[in-house]
């Protein structure tokens, strides 16, 4: 029996040599933490349904930014849960807010730790959806107004950059002149440009109190089948003044990541959401895989198909397993 010449084996034989022919490599800098603040003091609240992450209190969300930070993870986004909600979401661009708060007490005890805040009304409001409503619809125009003003909040707290996920029309462009025409040229904006409404919210929607108390978000976010629209999105998100674009969720949606990475040249983030992440874990906690290795695998692939940031519940503890 012959041979071919070209055995693929030789480069995988040792893990030396895996190593060194790496075509994919996860970084410390590609990871984001989310990280979820409620009001109060000493707060260090488990989630029950996302193994492993806790909700903080203001006080205590500093101490978990420094631990982060420490492990070499270079950001955070940070997602607000107010004591009361009422039907425009008051709380959002509140000057005293949760979020607002966060910003500046991590900033001022982390100064060199990049701060994301996510933009959107729905952990405000009373009725759990993204925008204001009339009757059982949500309104375009008036949500943008109220998202404008709330990532303009933030940005007077201190945030880097900010991170509307609401997937109304036009929101880009509103926030990015909010922010211009108020001195903050140099803010960024990563825009959830491909949100699709998606099964893998669940836990997401536990930790933040964010479930819709009527119908579902799918006349905003994005319908899963759909390929070509979520380009269209993410071209006029970019021509609306976005300096990143964000695919979410990750895994379901690798191939929008991928087409993105081949048509666009500015930089992808992609979001492993709370189901993904869970489903990980109640599979390991069965037995049934090994969690870290697949937790890891899952990660590679999203920086495979071509995201250059991930937000992810495993930042910290990934960054604490990877050597740069």
């Amino acid at each position: 029996m012959s041979f071919p010449s070209q055995r693929m084996r030789r480069l995988r034989r040792t893990e030396t040599l895996r190593r060194m022919s790496a075509e994919t490599r996860l970084s410390r800098d590609n990871l984001i933490l989310p990280l979820f603040v409620v009001e109060g003091g000493g707060v260090r609240e488990p989630v029950p349904s996302m193994p492993g992450v806790l909700r903080f209190s203001v006080d205590q969300v500093v101490d978990e930014a420094k631990r982060v930070s420490d492990l070499g993870v270079p950001a955070v986004i940070l997602f607000g849960i107010p004591e009361d909600k009422d039907p425009v979401g008051t709380g959002a661009d509140a000057a005293n807010g949760i979020v607002q708060r966060a910003v500046s007490a991590i900033k001022r005890s982390v100064p060199d730790l990049c701060v994301m805040t996510d933009v959107c009304l729905c952990e405000y409001t009373d009725h759990g959806h993204c925008g204001i409503i009339e009757g059982e619809e949500v309104l375009n125009d008036p949500s943008v107004e109220r998202l404008a003003s709330t990532a303009l909040s933030h940005a007077r707290a201190g945030a880097d950059i900010v991170a509307p996920s609401d997937m109304m029309d036009g929101r880009v462009a509103a926030i990015r002149t909010a922010l211009d025409a108020n001195g903050f040229e140099e803010i960024a904006i990563v825009a959830y440009a491909a949100k699709f409404a998606s099964a893998f919210y669940g836990p997401f929607r536990d930790a933040a109190e964010s479930t819709p108390q009527f119908g579902d978000r799918r006349s905003y976010q994005m319908d899963p089948p759909n390929r070509r629209e979520a380009l269209r999105e993410m071209r006029l998100d970019l021509e609306e003044g976005a300096d990143v674009l964000m695919v979410k969720p990750a895994m379901p949606y690798l191939d929008i990541l991928a087409d993105a990475r081949r048509e666009f040249d500015v930089p992808l983030a992609a979001y492993q959401v709370s189901g993904e992440y869970a489903m990980i874990h109640a599979a390991a906690q069965n037995g049934w895989i090994d969690g870290e290795r697949a937790m890891e695998e899952a990660l590679i692939s999203i920086k495979r198909a071509g995201a250059d940031w991930i937000l992810t519940y495993a930042a910290a503890d990934m960054a604490a397993r990877l050597k740069s």
